[in-house]
């Protein structure tokens, strides 16, 4: 697989933890983000989840379409999952049909995109509230 060494670079390429799920990015990422709500980090098992989120119709799941799993909350967007090892590799909100959040953990990048906003929770990050400079969005980024 082509990697560039500039992080924000396209191609991306990533995939699950078994191999099963691969996917591409064809162009540059747009935005990275941070999300601290209580279901991201249920989801992820962690106190945030890490989203990088790509120009509309640049994210392409290459290998294991037929393995991918999905689960949709009533008030959220799609999770999306590999079916065999359970890995969440990306979520897409249907009420923005362009707004695709990839697991950042998932790329076979070390580097990613600085991250340019975070979304809070009721409760604050581990150790407080970050001062990070970073935009606040008082529910979705899309809000």
């Amino acid at each position: 697989m082509r990697e560039h060494a500039d992080h924000g670079r396209a191609p991306l390429t990533g995939g699950c933890n078994c191999g099963a799920v691969r996917y591409e990015v064809t162009e540059p990422l747009v935005i990275a983000s941070y999300c601290h709500c209580r279901r991201c980090q249920r989801r992820s098992g962690a106190a945030a989840s890490p989203s990088a989120h790509p120009a509309p119709g640049a994210f392409h799941i290459v290998a294991g379409e037929d393995r991918l799993k999905h689960w949709k909350p009533d008030d959220g967007g799609e999770k999306w999952f590999c079916g065999d090892c359970g890995s969440s590799i990306f979520g897409r909100n249907l009420s923005h049909p362009d707004s695709i959040g990839i697991r950042m953990g998932t790329s076979t990048r070390t580097r990613h995109p600085a991250q340019r906003s975070r979304v809070p929770s009721p409760t604050p990050p581990v150790g407080g509230r970050a001062d990070d400079g970073l935009r606040r969005h008082p529910q979705s980024r899309h809000a």
